[in-house]
């Protein structure tokens, strides 16, 4: 591809032709053209800055919510390295890299005494995953504790956004995918640390009974639908297991899709359209993907 061959020199990680399935929690995906992994904000800038503007590039965090397609990214993938993984508490604020996994943030604000962001010790994923599509669960979302996040645009600038610009709706963000988020800062309540835990265990421990969480999974494979429930959707349309190859809705929870027998992307795929479909046109029900389908197909 045009621009690939002559990138710039970076103080992090550069690699090409990277398979990117171990980096992802199904376990499912090709190669990266070119895999970068910054070294910090200000390494990540340059390279933006000095990249051909109509290469493709793609954020990858932990891939707790994502397929990758079994042909690959085309372009430039962008994985935040663990110096994006930072957490400090300030009084009752939290800030934390984009890279920093979401349970991690909720146990150093416990640690401290802030409540409130309890809730992200049952989402998966990191940070930078959890501010662009508001993750949440048990009732509380991203956009209840958010204040602003910092993100670099494809220019290179550095942009701090407040939360009332984020768009923010049931698992959707409006602004531009081209902003790559750095860090964030959230706002809690002071509490006692032991109180804070309990409740933490509380979600964690629901977390366990109802998801299948020690498999493949990409977290919730869809949204749900308004006035109804993913998974009872699915369940009544008797796709509780249904499986296609190695794919399989999850008989724990059936809005889960684990990789069951060394699935591919495209098995994964198709058994998620094929729940689609049959929900359609068993309840005239729509369900939308929560889980990203991102790259090429094989």
């Amino acid at each position: 591809m045009s621009g690939l061959a002559d990138l710039p020199a970076v103080r992090g990680s550069l690699r090409r032709n990277v398979d990117l399935a171990p980096y992802s929690w199904l376990r499912v995906g090709g190669p990266a053209d070119v895999l970068f992994m910054p070294k910090d904000e200000a390494d990540l800038a340059l390279f933006l800055s000095s990249i051909d503007p109509e290469l493709p590039v793609t954020v990858l965090g932990v891939a707790s919510n994502t397929i990758i397609r079994d042909g690959g990214i085309e372009g430039i993938v962008i994985r935040l390295g663990p110096g994006f993984g930072t957490v400090n508490v300030d009084g009752v604020r939290v800030t934390a890299g984009a890279a920093a996994l979401d349970a991690r943030v909720a146990k150093a604000a416990a640690k401290n005494g802030v409540a409130g962001l309890e809730f992200y010790a049952g989402v998966p994923g990191t940070i930078g995953g959890a501010l662009r599509m508001n993750a949440g669960c048990y009732g509380t979302e991203t956009k209840d504790v958010l204040v602003e996040a910092v993100a670099i645009d494809r220019r290179g600038r550095r942009c701090i956004l407040r939360v009332d610009e984020f768009g923010y709706s049931y698992r959707k963000s409006e602004l531009s995918t081209d902003l790559i988020f750095t860090q964030a800062t959230f706002q809690g309540q002071a509490d006692d640390p032991d109180a804070i835990k309990a409740c933490m265990d509380v979600i964690t421990d629901k977390r366990e009974a109802s998801q299948p969480i020690r498999s493949k999974t990409g977290g919730s494979t869809f949204k749900n639908p308004d006035g109804h429930s993913a998974w009872k959707v699915i369940d009544a349309a008797g796709l509780r297991g249904f499986r296609v190859g190695g794919a399989q809705m999850s008989e724990q929870h059936c809005n889960f899709m684990i990789n069951a027998d060394n699935a591919s992307a495209a098995d994964l795929e198709a058994l998620g359209e094929t729940v689609r479909s049959r929900v359609l046109d068993s309840q005239d029900i729509q369900l939308e993907w929560e889980v990203r389908r991102i790259g090429r197909p094989a």
